[in-house]
């Protein structure tokens, strides 16, 4: 099979997905949490995801379907309630992960010197990240999308910038500056590690994307799993040596200004040569490019992802036109409508652990699948199982920090997942409740 994309395509799709915005939103609610254990979290979260990344590889290889989760469901079980289950719990966490975009590129918006926090009593956050979200539903309707050749000099370019910090931040930090790199080893101990790995696994979601547009990728099979093993650990680097630079040079600005943290630590390393200014612009630029790139893709995959949902019959067509040629307008209106009322009034503490919270539930209910499949030709059964333990300790891990640190949030993701449950089971057991409902009954409606 031919396709447009190789694989230097692939992992560049991938790797654009997890970097694009994730380290920059999610870096300083992490950091809050286990402060210089903050690697760690990074490369736990980055185990269950690559052993979620070989369940999905290897059920689109051995099944006949093609297409991710949902797909992998609707083939291996057989049940149309549990695969549109897997579906919406999907878009919930890709409105939440624009959400999440949305809510960093405000804040890294607003922290250049002379930026007003808010005007007339009326904070500015929500109005930019709302703005934000406008904005990237209009090109998406307007049509706007990103070449496979941009996009490979776009993730190169994203991925210099934070190799380049993280790079010179450790020569800084160590012969330059003399300071000792503190790895927060006693903090290993505990649950703060699992909590850490937990907020931060929506870092990791992005590779999955590639599973859906499999017709354009060159020998999809064997190049889909090549990206997947090879982007997964870079991002894992790459966020390690970000991670280790940014705590250990702003541990201050992690308390008092975690969103821009990561730009604080620029700062304060460029500033050995009088350029502080610049490397706050330079990474605040970058952040803002990176989290407006990650609003915009995932916004697109979602709008596609949303029409497919509506051609089998998972979604209801009020939300997607399922015949609609490129983008589907209503889907991308829809999605941004409800991420730019999420992103208004959440906090990005919550917005994240929501986020990540349905991906670890789909990457383990995935993970789940592929373990049971585990007796196939070449189907080595321990990264589904780490997958699954991973993904079932991960998910009341995340519940419990948010019980504790935002009870509110708490009781607000149980309400609205208690709301969506319901939905989806009247949704999908429509038919039998119609077989149900009296004659008597049947005649009013």
């Amino acid at each position: 099979m031919s396709g447009e994309f190789g694989l230097t395509e692939a992992v560049s799709i991938a790797l654009g997905g997890m970097i694009g915005g994730g380290i920059y939103a999610v870096l300083g609610v992490v950091a809050q949490i286990s402060m210089y254990a903050t690697w760690f979290g990074f490369v736990a979260a980055g185990m269950v995801a690559i052993c979620a990344g070989y369940s999905y590889a290897v059920l689109n290889r051995v099944g006949d379907q093609r297409g991710g989760s949902v797909s992998f469901v609707q083939e291996f079980v057989g049940n149309s309630t549990l695969a549109g289950m897997v579906g919406w719990s999907l878009l919930f966490g890709y409105v939440g992960s624009i959400a999440m975009y949305a809510f960093a590129f405000a804040e890294f918006a607003l922290g250049f010197e002379g930026v007003p926090d808010g005007v007339g009593g009326v904070p500015l956050r929500p109005v930019v990240s709302v703005l934000a979200v406008a904005l990237f539903v209009g090109l998406n309707v307007a049509g706007a999308q990103t070449t496979g050749a941009a996009e490979n000099v776009l993730v190169a370019a994203k991925v210099g910038i934070l190799v380049a910090f993280g790079v010179w931040g450790l020569a800084y930090l160590g012969p330059v500056s003399a300071q000792s790199v503190q790895f927060g080893v006693g903090q290993l101990t505990g649950v703060t590690p699992v909590v850490a790995a937990a907020i931060s696994f929506v870092a990791f979601q992005g590779w999955q994307l590639l599973f859906y547009d499999q017709e354009r990728i060159e020998n999809p099979t064997g190049t889909i799993r090549q990206a997947v093993y090879i982007s997964i650990p870079v991002a894992v680097g790459i966020y390690v040596l970000v991670a280790l630079v940014t705590t250990n040079l702003a541990p201050e600005a992690i308390q008092q200004r975690p969103h821009v943290a990561l730009a604080d630590a620029a700062s304060a390393m460029l500033g050995y040569f009088g350029l502080g200014s610049l490397g706050f612009l330079v990474v605040s630029v970058s952040a803002l490019f990176s989290t407006g790139s990650a609003i915009n893709a995932t916004l697109f995959s979602a709008g596609h992802f949303a029409k497919k949902l509506v051609s089998g019959d998972l979604l209801p067509d009020q939300i997607a036109d399922a015949d609609a040629d490129g983008v589907p307008t209503k889907a991308v209106l829809v999605l941004g409508g409800m991420t730019a009322a999420f992103t208004a009034w959440g906090s990005l503490g919550a917005i994240t652990s929501f986020a990540s919270l349905s991906f670890i539930v789909v990457f383990g209910a995935t993970s789940l699948l592929a373990f049971r499949e585990r007796d196939r030709e070449a189907i080595n059964p321990l990264p589904p199982l780490v997958g699954v333990v991973g993904g079932f300790a991960f998910a009341p891990v995340m519940l419990w920090n948010l019980y504790d640190r935002e009870p509110e949030t708490f009781w607000m993701v149980l309400v609205i997942g208690a709301f969506v449950v319901s939905a989806e089971l009247l949704y999908f057991e429509r038919g039998t409740l119609d077989t149900h409902v009296p004659d008597g009954v049947e005649g009013l409606r």
